[in-house]
């Protein structure tokens, strides 16, 4: 079948912030290195990734149509997604299947059920009568296998990494680094060895040899994490032994310091960067650029409560990464 012919007016504006960021960011994907955003519905992105009149049903903007349909012209734009979405319940076989046929050139990270990662279910609404209570299906490997994982395999080539996201335990949990990295040591042995894992800590004290040994032995990476109670992304990136895998994850997420709902009401709804974090960026340029070096992959996740707006913060990072080959 004879290409569509472009016409004039069809022609992307070379100029323009989404075809800027598109060609960046492709230049990027064909070295290995793949930059998100955490997510992707965000009405703050019609009119910067987002074409508004393509969500137009009887000549209204379509909330609906937009939820639905928005991943595809996302994937015009960026060559990897964080799926948050996958942290709070199990995906059924009808929704993997719409998500990989809506974007089948997109490689996703995907957050592992919270199911198998919260060791006692908060005191929050959101968990009715769970709350508070030890959660039985902690670090359950064969709930993980059979419920995640089984069903993500027929699209393994899409997933750039499942990763598994540890949020602050108490002592009470754990009184020490060691037996958190026990379990999680049985946990990762009982993992299929087809998908790349991830693990993501937001304890301080968790940042240590043991935990950091544990990763290694199983080949399994640490996400460097910019998060409100860990070191500070650049300080995380000067420790050589975290990295344990042959390939890198972060995710930049909040400033630390900085709560995630005071993120959530300063930046919303996320049109445009609003407190730049220079320290956050270079130490993603210094990712990228270590990855690049060692020819491993880089996966790089960006979210808006950083900065005010991801694509903003991702175009920044790559136009430093394209300076640096051009002083080359």
């Amino acid at each position: 079948m004879a290409s569509k012919l472009l016409l004039p007016f069809d022609q992307p504006d070379p100029n323009s912030f989404r075809e800027r960021l598109r060609v960046a960011l492709a230049r990027l994907a064909a070295k290995g290195i793949y930059f998100g955003g955490s997510s992707w519905k965000y009405l703050g992105w019609v009119n910067q990734i987002y074409t508004e009149h393509r969500y137009l049903t009887r000549g209204r903007f379509s909330k609906k149509k937009f939820d639905e349909e928005c991943l595809a012209e996302y994937a015009e734009v960026f060559p990897s997604v964080g799926g948050d979405f996958s942290f709070y319940n199990f995906p059924t076989n009808a929704q993997w299947e719409h998500l990989f046929k809506t974007a089948p050139n997109l490689l996703f990270g995907f957050k592992t059920p919270e199911m198998i990662t919260v060791p006692k279910w908060p005191s929050h609404a959101r968990y009715g009568s769970r709350g508070g209570q030890e959660n039985d299906s902690f670090l359950d490997a064969g709930l993980m296998t059979s419920a995640f994982l089984q069903p993500l395999s027929a699209y393994q080539q899409q997933v750039g990494v499942v990763m598994l996201e540890f949020g602050s335990m108490s002592k009470s949990t754990y009184p020490q680094v060691d037996a958190f990295v026990d379990d999680l040591d049985h946990f990762l042995a009982a993992l299929p060895l087809s998908f790349r894992y991830a693990v993501e800590i937001r304890n301080e004290d968790y940042f240590a040899e043991s935990y950091f040994q544990c990763l290694r032995a199983h080949r399994v990476a640490h996400v460097f994490n910019s998060w409100s109670r860990m070191p500070p992304l650049p300080e995380q990136i000067t420790q050589q032994n975290a990295f344990t895998a042959d390939f890198i994850v972060a995710r930049a997420l909040l400033r630390p310091g900085r709560a995630f709902q005071d993120a959530v009401e300063l930046f919303q709804p996320y049109t445009h960067v609003q407190q730049p974090y220079p320290e956050v960026r270079n130490a993603l340029v210094d990712l990228s650029r270590r990855a690049m070096e060692q020819h491993v992959p880089g996966l790089f996740f960006v979210n808006n409560r950083l900065e005010g707006n991801s694509p903003e913060t991702i175009l920044s990072v790559s136009e430093m990464l394209h300076d640096d080959e051009d002083d080359t």
